[in-house]
């Protein structure tokens, strides 16, 4: 039987007329196939064939698959190879198809996170059936006729709590597949992301064109006359197409897509989660004082420079809002409120204590002020990290939030962290929790003034 390879955009690298024993999985299961030299051919059992994964809406790598051809004859097959570059699907037609995929797994994934769920809940309620003629605290009674029947529930019970934890963890797992599957569109369609992303395709196609005009461009030529480039120039200009449209999409919803029209220097642009002073408006970016000089502020201004001139870029697609200088400018203070006049109370004896207080209201809010720190098993440091400053309530909501922990840091408050600079120090807030402070209702603060230590006891 003649062993058949087609490859072609619209289907990827396909590999048919095998059979099971016959030796060429051996050949088509090494890692050294595909562009980059590591990927083995796999089996599909919807398709009913082998297939190089990563191959579609791709040109095939001629001398790779030269390579798998001249193996296999050598092993004693025949083999054949068709490469059509040119049947391709539309850069839409593609990415709904990997939409749908994407939902087909949530789907998937969603049943399998049920079904573990249920195995993980019947194990537990099944290890609790045994263990109720336990309740009272029985011993096993070496010796007794009851002794083997004992040992073996205890076995039993065993096996189902171990069964009910990792069919609990399989069911996290799949759960955490289905999120991600879930999500795929979303994160398809971010708007910044979609903006980078049109960069980079805007720089492929120039240099594309660049080609075909016979010039250099990513530091090589290529023969103009080769017809992928021409494939190539189609599909770029169709994904630009296609992205651009998301783009309109996204501020027809109300995204805002900020430019260098929408700055000019001495505005105030919201960079990561803090305000920075616009130095100088470039065409792809804004001129900021350095990052390190937002640490524990929520306002940089030009003349808070405390690095030498040193200077950062915040990007227009990763801004969050704009200001004008006058917008910044602090609010008026308010009128001094007059005091009412409280009656003067008569000096004790002399010979007696006198027991003094802080007024309750500064006593209560000294007290129930809390520092958000963030601990990272990744980056040890010497001194605390700080996030936020907010009550105590405020920082137990946080704090307990599922959302603000992860595989390598979490988030911790202590109303005592010490002395600012030896004991800890604030690091930049990133803004990935801002939904989580959104939702909770919380506006944190970026500065910490430390409780009044209580008076030492008389000795």
């Amino acid at each position: 039987m003649t062993i058949q390879i087609t490859h072609t955009r619209r289907e990827g690298t396909l590999v048919d007329g095998t059979s099971r024993g016959d030796g060429s999985a051996e050949i088509l299961k090494l890692r050294e196939y595909g562009r980059t030299l590591r990927q083995p051919f796999r089996w599909s059992r919807n398709l009913d064939t082998w297939y190089l994964p990563h191959s579609r809406d791709h040109a095939a790598y001629t001398p790779n698959l030269e390579l798998l051809v001249q193996r296999l004859r050598d092993a004693g097959f025949d083999v054949t190879l068709t490469v059509d570059n040119a049947d391709r699907r539309s850069f839409t037609e593609a990415e709904q198809d990997r939409e749908d995929r994407a939902e087909a797994r949530a789907d998937r994934f969603g049943g399998y996170a049920d079904n573990a769920a249920r195995n993980s809940q019947a194990a537990r309620k099944s290890a609790h059936a045994i263990s109720e003629r336990f309740e009272f605290g029985q011993p096993i009674l070496v010796g007794h006729h009851s002794e083997p029947r004992a040992r073996r529930d205890r076995d039993r019970m065993d096996s189902a709590m171990r069964t009910s934890i990792s069919e609990g963890d399989r069911a996290q797992h799949w759960a955490d597949r289905q999120k991600a599957a879930a999500s795929y569109e979303q994160f398809r369609t971010d708007p910044g992301r979609t903006l980078r992303r049109l960069e980079k395709l805007r720089a492929d196609l120039r240099a594309v064109e660049k080609w075909q005009r016979g010039e250099s461009a990513k530091g090589y030529s290529r023969n103009p006359a080769d017809p992928e480039l021409t494939i190539r120039h189609e599909e770029l200009t169709e994904e630009i197409a296609h992205w651009e449209q998301v783009i309109k999409d996204a501020e027809a919803q109300g995204v805002k897509v900020w430019s260098k029209a929408d700055f000019k220097r001495g505005d105030f642009v919201r960079y990561r989660g803090t305000w920075y002073e616009v130095l100088r408006v470039n065409p792809k970016s804004v001129t900021i004082p350095h990052i390190f000089n937002g640490t524990g502020r929520t306002v940089v201004r030009a003349a808070d420079d405390g690095y030498d001139g040193w200077t950062s870029t915040a990007p227009y697609d990763d801004v969050s809002g704009r200001k004008s200088a006058a917008e910044m400018q602090p609010a008026a203070a308010p009128a001094p409120v007059a005091e009412p006049q409280v009656q003067a109370q008569p000096s004790p004896p002399i010979g007696e204590p006198v027991h003094t207080s802080a007024p309750a209201a500064e006593a209560d809010q000294q007290e129930d002020t809390a520092l958000v720190l963030i601990v990272s098993k990744n980056s040890p440091r010497r001194r605390k990290r700080a996030l936020w400053a907010m009550t105590r309530r405020e920082a137990q909501a946080v704090c307990s939030d599922p959302r603000t922990s992860g595989r390598s840091y979490m988030l911790t408050w202590t109303q005592q962290p010490g002395t600012e600079g030896a004991d800890w120090e604030w690091v930049p807030d990133n803004g990935s929790l801002d939904q989580v402070l959104e939702d909770l209702d919380i506006t944190p603060r970026r500065e910490w003034t430390a409780a009044r230590q209580a008076p030492a006891a008389a000795a």
